[in-house]
């Protein structure tokens, strides 16, 4: 039962307390790039998440069984950086081939999820949190979930912002932060949430 409170706790922290976007602020590079329309911040979300999942279930294996056995703590970060580079590469023939628009689509940042803060940050935490294999991938999950989450979010505002009435001097990125800006300050609120 404890097991379960665990993952739980890990889950609703992972989307809504310590949002990855919002209370972290890692990933912000795709977040503030793709987030103009959204079908495209899905896309994106979808991918995140996708890679943030698998990228903790590999990078825990490498850890666990290559570098701890070894004594290559040390090299933790190269080791995570090209275990995420190839896991972006392999994503990014697959969509190429079964879904040429998304890949059109995200274009230029499907490649910046290799560098994206957000998924190295998740294995790094990973492993600065002792978690195990499946605290490991949940949180690598409801990680990317909470992404998806934010982007989406930030999209569709962005969507309506292009109807909004305010100054000329707030026009394209500047209104962008500042919404992100009462973004995070609303997603706050949830860092005080107790469940049990």
């Amino acid at each position: 039962m404890d097991q379960i409170y665990e993952i739980l706790a890990i889950s609703l922290g992972a989307i809504l307390a310590n949002n990855f976007i919002f209370s972290q602020f890692l990933g912000c590079c795709p977040f503030l790039g793709v987030s103009k329309k959204v079908d495209t911040a899905v896309g994106m979300g979808i991918a995140v998440t996708f890679v943030m999942g698998l990228a903790s279930a590999v990078c825990y294996v490498v850890n666990r069984f290559v570098l701890t056995r070894f004594g290559l703590e040390y090299m933790q970060t190269v080791a995570f950086i090209l275990v995420i580079a190839a896991l972006v590469q392999f994503i990014e023939m697959f969509l190429q081939k079964s879904m040429p628009s998304l890949y059109t689509a995200l274009g230029v940042y499907l490649p910046l999820i290799t560098t994206n803060c957000a998924v190295l940050g998740v294995v790094l935490l990973n492993v600065q949190n002792n978690y195990n294999f499946i605290s490991s991938v949940v949180y690598g999950i409801t990680g990317g979930l909470g992404f998806l989450l934010a982007i989406v979010l930030f999209a569709s505002i962005r969507e309506r912002l292009v109807f909004a009435d305010y100054p000329k001097c707030w026009d394209g990125f500047p209104i962008a932060l500042v919404t992100a800006g009462l973004m995070a300050l609303a997603f706050m609120g949830f860092s005080g949430l107790k469940i049990w």
